[in-house]
């Protein structure tokens, strides 16, 4: 099936937080991401999680996300960016490559209305997308079943 990044899609962030604030969302973290943060915080999981994350009921499990600031802003959002960079969920790492965004092309011009570094600066190929896609499909959120 062609979709319509076949010959790339051009991205270079612009470092202007979009992604990270104003509008209400979920980052679903796995195992592996609430170790990296706790680790590179210096506490533990537990300590992390009860500092930084909520949990997520949906329905018959549940996940835990990133919390937000009452402004909607990421937790770790600061001005000089972001304080976990370095450990960044594959989910902040991979946008805007995200299935809910490279589905269609209306979607992905929706977003860029959002986005200034949307379709401006560095060509992504297709296997790159996909190599995005596919990691995040490997790297499911941890779910507690309710």
């Amino acid at each position: 099936m062609k979709r319509f990044y076949e010959d790339g899609l051009r991205f270079t962030c612009r470092q202007c937080s979009h992604c990270c604030k104003d509008e209400p969302g979920y980052v679903f973290l796995s195992e592996q991401e609430m170790t990296s943060i706790a680790g590179h915080l210096s506490i533990s999981e537990d300590e992390f999680i009860q500092e930084y994350c909520k949990t997520v009921n949906m329905g018959t499990f549940s996940m835990i996300s990133i919390r937000e600031r009452k402004n909607n802003d990421c937790i770790f959002l600061s001005e000089a960016g972001c304080t976990i960079y370095p450990v960044r969920p594959v989910q902040c790492r991979s946008y805007p490559f995200w299935a809910s965004l490279v589905d269609s092309e209306e979607d992905w011009e929706r977003e860029a209305g959002e986005c200034p570094g949307m379709n401006e600066g560095e060509l992504h190929s297709r296997e790159e997308i996909e190599g995005w896609l596919q990691k995040r499909r490997e790297n499911q959120p941890k779910m507690f079943y309710n």
